[in-house]
């Protein structure tokens, strides 16, 4: 199954998932999201879960039951647009607030065994040099955190192309 977080249009969205199965889970502009206030209830007042009780609180749920997460945002200044990084900042549960060393990094530690594949497509018209190095580490970051089995990172200009790949 796919978890599929995307900042598209409804349009733009319906263009390119023509290859979606009924179980894959969509996340999307439209329902009700707060922002993460960084209080760390989801690690000491209800482990795994936000405390912020939107349509958004359960996201660590919805990634451990995935095969591939799959982010699709467009590019900004080599991050994720605001509204994919509130989503991930709200799923910051999904891990622990332990840390452990992976790669001679600081890592956090991993809730559940199980790893994933995370795929995420940046789109722009006139994304630098420099902004695809920096949203290339930040992936690579997230996915080491996320502990995924792979993490790719897929520049495209249009949007359209992704079509048939997701």
């Amino acid at each position: 199954m796919k978890l599929i977080i995307h900042d598209l249009s409804k349009e733009d969205f319906n263009n390119i998932s023509e290859n979606l199965n009924e179980e894959d889970i969509i996340i999307c502009k439209g329902k009700r999201i707060n922002k993460c206030i960084r209080c760390f209830g989801f690690w000491i007042k209800t482990p795994g879960e936000c405390v912020i009780k939107d349509d958004y609180n359960k996201m660590g749920e919805k990634i451990v039951s995935c095969d591939e997460l799959i982010i699709i945002s467009e590019c900004k200044y080599g991050m994720y647009s605001p509204f994919i990084k509130n989503i991930l900042d709200r799923s910051i549960g999904y891990i622990h607030p332990y840390f452990t060393i992976r790669n001679n990094e600081i890592h956090h530690k991993s809730r559940y065994k199980k790893q994933i594949n995370m795929r995420v497509y940046f789109y722009g018209d006139n994304i630098s040099h420099e902004e695809k190095e920096m949203a290339q580490e930040l992936v690579k970051g997230n996915g080491i955190n996320l502990n995924t089995k792979t993490s790719d990172t897929i520049f495209v200009k249009n949007i359209l192309t992704i079509g048939g790949t997701l």
